[in-house]
């Protein structure tokens, strides 16, 4: 009987590694990302033994840094996200992401009769109040959004 080859995936030189994903949303950050593109190699790993969650999804970007923009939406859907930033093969910076208290201008209210989904001119505004799992209330309307909506939203 043989044995079985280990495969390994290869390191990056430089970019980020989103780790300690929430499992099975990989797909889901990788769609706020917009990736993958024809420009950017990217890896996903759904689905991997954790010993901190049981299971999670790591993601791997070649040549980009993320915007301070793109983290905040990514700890709405994996709040124990970390961030680490590759230079010549090494972490450089590693962070967790912060979900804030108040979520402005990344998502919409489900709620057809908000304010904010008409045409006065006012702020989209949540305010988070649940952060494992992820539960946000419009400042407006107080509908409450779990996180099933939030992530179809991306």
């Amino acid at each position: 009987m043989k044995t079985p080859k280990e495969l390994k995936v290869k390191p990056i030189k430089n970019g980020t590694v989103i780790d300690h994903i929430t499992a099975n949303r990989a797909l889901s950050v990788l769609k706020i990302l917009e990736l993958p593109n024809e420009k950017t190699t990217v890896t996903a790993a759904m689905n991997v033994l954790s010993s901190q969650m049981g299971s999670k999804d790591i993601v791997k970007i070649e040549g980009r840094e993320l915007a301070p923009k793109e983290v905040d939406k990514i700890a709405l859907i994996a709040p124990s996200a970390t961030i680490n930033i590759i230079r010549d093969y090494e972490i450089v910076e590693k962070s967790k992401v912060h979900l804030l208290d108040k979520v402005k201008d990344i998502l919409k209210c489900p709620n057809p009769n908000c304010i904010t989904n008409t045409d006065e001119p006012v702020q989209i505004k949540f305010f988070v109040t649940g952060k494992k799992p992820v539960v946000l209330r419009c400042y407006y309307c107080e509908r409450i959004m779990e996180e099933d909506e939030i992530e179809a939203q991306f």
